[in-house]
């Protein structure tokens, strides 16, 4: 049980729900990292939250997550692929822990992935670069998020 007093949900603007941000490339900054075990508990998974820093979307937020202990050895590689493009991207290339590379900016590539258990979309962060290495793509105007790729 929670001790609610003092709340008064007419003060209080409502959370509506949120589509997925349109595919494209973004300026981001990681604002938080965890590790945390997978479902089935046989590995482990840094999971970044990456903040939108500029446009439309800015301070909404998009989640990766590496699989840096996993019994897989290509998940493992592909993770460690990522987290060095996100090391570079940020130019810090031995971090010793994960908060070394919050509050960085980069330019991240968003997709748009449909879930397998609800078939709806959902973001997926698909690559990593300097800020500024490419001028990023502004979505089609007029196009509904969920439509865009």
């Amino acid at each position: 049980m929670a001790d609610l007093r003092g709340f008064d949900a007419s003060q209080v603007e409502p959370n509506t729900e949120l589509e997925p941000i349109p595919a494209g490339r973004y300026i981001a900054a990681i604002v938080g990292s965890a590790m945390k075990a997978t479902k089935n508990g046989a590995g482990n998974y840094l999971e970044l939250t990456f903040q939108i820093l500029e446009g439309e979307y800015r301070n909404r937020k998009v989640w990766a997550r590496l699989n840096l202990d996993n019994p897989n050895p290509t998940t493992v590689q592909i993770a460690r692929g990522q987290l060095s493009a996100i090391c570079r991207a940020v130019n810090v290339l031995t971090p010793k822990d994960s908060t070394e590379l919050h509050d960085l900016p980069l330019e991240i590539s968003v997709k748009l992935k449909r879930r397998d258990d609800t078939g709806e979309f959902t973001n997926e962060i698909k690559g990593f670069a300097k800020k500024g290495a490419a001028a990023p793509a502004k979505p089609a105007a007029g196009t509904p998020p969920w439509a865009r790729k």
